[in-house]
């Protein structure tokens, strides 16, 4: 059994919303995605409740024009920029990624796990995330915990 069950029952704060199928292709793993605001003329930024299995990640991605943050709501998770050692995550902690930043996040192997992402900006998608790079990255995360 995975640690925080809870969070899969309701996706954290903000609920677990519908399989995140529209983005199935930049992950690896199950995720859900809740959408709260959608970009519009008037306000341009999308904020989504997004919920990830146990080791379910995003592909390595960058924010174009624009930056992404994560607040972390449910779980324990991953996040790590290219070229720097992951980061674990649990809920309060905030992540601020700039523009430009090639970067990956999504729950550890063992944790189902939540976050807020409050995007702004085009995401250009990359390579997935490797099975090693993600073992690397949990190891690295506890570690540095």
């Amino acid at each position: 059994m995975a640690k925080n069950e809870d969070v899969k029952q309701n996706g954290g704060l903000f609920g677990l919303g519908a399989k995140n199928d529209a983005y199935a292709k930049y992950f690896t793993g199950q995720s859900y995605l809740n959408g709260l605001v959608s970009p519009e003329k008037e306000v341009n930024v999308g904020v989504g409740n997004v919920t990830f299995e146990p080791g379910c990640r995003n592909n390595w991605h960058i924010h174009h024009d624009g930056y992404q943050i994560l607040l972390v709501t449910g779980g324990e998770g991953l996040y790590q920029e290219a070229g720097k050692p992951a980061q674990l995550l649990h809920p309060g902690d905030v992540v601020v990624t700039h523009d430009g930043v090639k970067h990956w996040h999504g729950a550890t192997p063992d944790s189902w796990f939540a976050h807020v992402a409050i995007t702004t900006g085009t995401p250009e998608w990359l390579e997935p995330v490797s099975d090693e790079e993600f073992a690397t990255a949990f190891k690295q995360g506890k570690e540095n915990a």
